[in-house]
């Protein structure tokens, strides 16, 4: 009788060692200044900026809403309940975070020509500032951004987070995708291997978290190295830049006078990959760095491709708008405006070394 040899490690997908995060280096350096972050939850707000305003018709009822330590998701879920319709049919532009004050929009898909009042939503933590009908569903990502109204306190060095906060005004940040991407201590990367060793997730959402958490993780590490080789605000001979407020990329493999001037301009910005089937947009100098930094994380450049992204472009640099910074003693409060898709959270740490006093254990009814 012959035994039955135990399977190896690397067959089975739910072994497998975590990727380790890291610390990103900073563009100017580690703060000086301490601060805590979120001592109140009123300390983090957010406001959503929408491209369209409802047209008062339509089978999707636009609701905009504040809410108050309360998860996206599950304010998504009570307002399921409330409409009678299923979960999918309730839509959000954005995920915020519970730990804030936000205010942001869902839709709700609810075909016909009913006149709703909503005097007798009840949702903890949860205000109605308008509701109205609108004929298009409210898709993931339909926002033009993000305004911040974010305060510190306990600053040890409010002088050095002034002087910090003129350098981000005037030449920006890393665009990091934020630690909030990856989640705690990296699960989501952890996950991804998972995937992409052949670990069935049913859920498209977790899947789609997965696979953004595996993407982001490969634009953090070529935007790391650029500024590990003091590259970062330099151009390489065969970059690929994006115009400025577009999404629009071309490429070119010598580097001119002109490059130069828009650079310096802000007009354009180098980029580094979304990765995804296909060749790199990058050619010579650039090619070469970004397949050497992301060649140990094979399955991953491997795995995206498979579950159908393609490759993608994005800025590494991002850049505040409207910013304001007040100071009053060792309190301290910025606000700012940033593009859809971007972190405050990358702003912060490049701003102020910060303890965030959130407690992270949420409610399993959230």
């Amino acid at each position: 009788m012959v035994s039955k040899q135990p399977e190896s490690r690397q067959s089975d997908p739910l072994l497998i060692e975590p990727i380790e995060l890291g610390e990103l280096p900073y563009l100017y350096g580690m703060p000086k200044s301490e601060a805590d972050l979120r001592s109140q939850v009123e300390d983090f707000k957010v406001f959503e900026l929408l491209p369209f305003t409802a047209c008062g018709e339509g089978e999707h009822l636009i609701i905009h809403i504040r809410k108050t330590g309360a998860n996206t998701v599950f304010v998504a879920r009570q307002l399921a309940k409330y409409f009678q319709v299923k979960e999918a049919l309730v839509s959000y532009a954005g995920l915020k975070d519970r730990n804030a004050v936000t205010e942001q929009y869902f839709g709700v898909h609810v075909p016909g020509k009913k006149q709703y009042d909503l005097s007798d939503l009840v949702i903890e933590g949860v205000e109605v500032l308008s509701y109205a009908r609108h004929n298009k569903k409210l898709k993931n990502g339909a926002l033009t951004g993000n305004r911040f109204e974010i305060t510190l306190r306990n600053v040890t060095d409010v002088a050095d987070m002034e002087q910090r906060w003129q350098d981000i005004v005037e030449n920006g940040v890393p665009n990091y995708f934020g630690e909030q991407r990856f989640g705690i201590e990296g699960q989501n990367l952890t996950a991804a291997q998972q995937l992409f060793a052949g670990k069935k997730i049913k859920d498209k959402k977790k899947r789609g978290f997965y696979l953004s958490a595996a993407r982001s993780f490969l634009f953090n590490q070529v935007v790391a190295q650029r500024i590990r080789q003091n590259v970062f605000s330099v151009p390489l001979a065969g970059d690929v830049f994006m115009l400025a407020g577009s999404r629009s990329v071309f490429a070119t493999e010598q580097i001119d006078e002109d490059i130069i001037r828009r650079l310096k301009e802000q007009d354009i910005d180098m980029t580094a990959p979304l990765w995804g089937a296909g060749e790199l947009m990058t050619t010579q100098q650039a090619s070469l760095m970004e397949n050497h930094v992301t060649q140990p994380y094979d399955s991953f450049t491997k795995g995206l491709g498979k579950f159908g992204l393609k490759q993608e472009r994005r800025n590494i640099t991002l850049r505040l708008m409207a910013g304001k910074f007040e100071a009053s003693d060792d309190l301290v409060t910025v606000s700012f405006f940033l593009p859809a898709g971007s972190f405050a959270t990358t702003i912060l740490r490049e701003l102020v070394c910060y303890q965030d006093k959130t407690v992270r254990d949420e409610p399993k009814s959230q």
